[in-house]
């Protein structure tokens, strides 16, 4: 309150500032599968739940301390399972470290959280975290079908040299030419769409 000594002249209010495209993210985190969404601060209760509401987050743990935040990741792995924990600060160093993936926000990230974090992304943008999470999924993909493939040929290739269908000249030259076919399979990621 701002006033003299008679009457009340004004009212200066502070309150923090979300990130700019933070209801976006939280809705496309949703949208991909992300069932819960919990923020982890050292902010009041009062101004974490406020916050909270208005990003219409699942869970809220408030007024933490760095070592309070790592044993609510270690507890949240335990009911939900994975657990990927985003930060920027010092504070956050030990819950990057005890999720099951750490993520660092590079922009306005310090070196502590930047070390500790398993991915750093360098855009200061929520957005960008979605996009990470589709790419890993697009790659994790990828891989299931490169390693398929790889088995079903070496399997065959094995199959057939044993049994003389073909020699072993053959089923080498055969193996050489499946792993272009996983190479090429695999830089198919380099065509990300959605950045």
């Amino acid at each position: 309150l701002v006033g003299s000594e008679k009457s009340v002249l004004g009212v200066i209010a502070i309150r923090d500032q979300l990130r700019a495209n933070a209801r976006k993210a939280i809705e496309q985190l949703h949208r991909i599968g992300i069932k819960q969404i919990a923020m982890l601060t050292d902010d009041n209760r009062r101004t974490a739940e406020a916050i909270a509401r208005e990003l219409e987050l699942d869970l809220v743990f408030a007024e933490l301390k760095p070592e309070d935040k790592a044993a609510a990741v270690r507890q949240l792995s335990q009911t939900v399972g994975h657990v990927v924990m985003v930060g920027d600060g010092i504070n956050d160093a030990p819950a990057l470290a005890e999720a099951t993936v750490g993520v660092a926000m590079g922009a306005a990230g310090t070196d502590v959280a930047l070390e500790t974090a398993d991915v750093v992304l360098m855009a200061d943008d929520l957005e960008k975290l979605v996009y990470a999470l589709k790419l890993a999924r697009r790659n994790q993909k990828v891989v299931k079908q490169n390693l398929f493939l790889s088995a079903v040929v070496i399997g065959g290739l094995v199959i057939g040299a044993v049994s003389g269908v073909f020699t072993l000249p053959i089923a080498v030259l055969g193996h050489e030419l499946s792993e272009f076919a996983v190479i090429g399979n695999g830089l198919r990621m380099l065509r990300s769409q959605d950045k």
